[in-house]
């Protein structure tokens, strides 16, 4: 990609200046960012994206889930009109040709690349003019925030004297200059180390705490939990779900863990016909009716509760039950190979 996919996506809006344009309302907590039905897309004849439907709210920090090669990169790409899809529709802010609002969104590709011999300050102010700004603008910008992350130091450093994660934060940057309303990450944690995981997902806080919609792509699992409240899983170029994350932990019931000082007794005919015993542990889904009517039973049985713990299903386990045994391997194997 390098800078080709920016400037595709800018190349209808990038001729408006800075104060022209299209205006839209301040962001509703009801109205949608984006929203795609039936998107398709095939490619010779093999179908990359099959049927998403996805609704992100404005102001969300929403993730794509799924293994390498599910289709998420071909979502996101039609969601801001880099292509266009086979079926179906697509729509930001409400309009279904996001070139016509790109001033309004930035995009960080899965493909990282910046021109090595640029300055940071001038990589960050191309980006952008690719959106509207102007060059003065952009510089004056960039340097602030490069400031607000403790990278002003680097400023007249070439992009090839820097790091790699220092390098991903000036394109991220980048991405920020123009202030945009919405923000789409392509697996942006991949390849950065634990410091700088930390980093980014700090800045996606932020961002979304200033009404900022970020939507991002990941195979880390744990990114999308701690991070997202909405999420969609991909998994051969189909969404099996799309929903909070809090919705698809609750597809799975919460387990109980129970210790008790007695071993036997006429008490554990209260247990669950599912309940499965290892030594003095018991482990069972949560009853429908909740754990009091069973507390009681074991009280007056004198299984004597040493302990009881409550655990709701984690968003793997979710993924599991939704994708697949077979979906949720990959992901692991991506996740731990560092792919992107």
């Amino acid at each position: 990609m390098d800078m080709a996919s920016n400037t595709r996506m800018m190349s209808n809006s990038s001729a408006a200046s800075e104060d022209e344009g299209l205006t839209l309302s301040p962001p509703d907590p009801r109205a949608l960012a984006i929203e795609a039905r039936g998107l398709v897309k095939s490619f010779d004849g093999t179908r990359a994206v099959d049927g998403v439907d996805i609704s992100v709210p404005e102001g969300a920090i929403y993730g794509i889930l799924g293994p390498n090669g599910a289709g998420k990169t071909t979502t996101l790409r039609m969601l801001l009109g880099i292509i266009d899809p086979d079926e179906g529709i697509r729509r930001v802010f409400g309009h279904d040709r996001p070139h016509d609002i790109g001033r309004l969104i930035g995009y960080l590709p899965e493909e990282r690349g910046l021109y090595p011999a640029m300055k940071s300050i001038e990589a960050i102010a191309f980006m952008g003019a690719l959106r509207g700004l102007s060059l003065a603008e952009g510089r004056r910008r960039g340097l602030e925030l490069l400031e607000r992350h403790d990278l002003a130091y680097a400023a007249d450093r070439q992009i090839r004297q820097l790091s790699k994660g220092m390098a991903q934060t000036v394109q991220l940057l980048g991405t920020l200059v123009h202030r945009p309303r919405l923000v789409v990450l392509d697996e942006p944690f991949s390849g950065l180390d634990a410091i700088n995981q930390g980093k980014l997902e700090r800045m996606i806080r932020s961002l979304a705490e200033e009404g900022v919609t970020v939507i991002f792509s990941t195979h880390v699992i744990h990114h999308a939990e701690r991070l997202c409240e909405g999420v969609a899983i991909i998994a051969g170029g189909k969404v099996p779900y799309a929903g909070s994350v809090e919705a698809a932990r609750d597809r799975i019931p919460a387990q109980v863990r129970l210790e008790t000082r007695a071993r036997d007794g006429d008490w554990t005919a209260a247990l669950p016909e599912d309940t499965r015993r290892e030594g003095d542990f018991f482990y069972f889904p949560l009853p429908e009716d909740g754990v009091e009517p069973l507390l009681r039973q074991l009280i007056e049985g004198e299984a004597g509760i040493l302990s009881l713990s409550i655990e709701r299903a984690g968003l793997h386990d979710a993924f599991v039950s939704i994708a697949g045994e077979a979906a949720a391997r990959q992901l692991e194997a991506d996740a731990a190979g560092g792919q992107a």
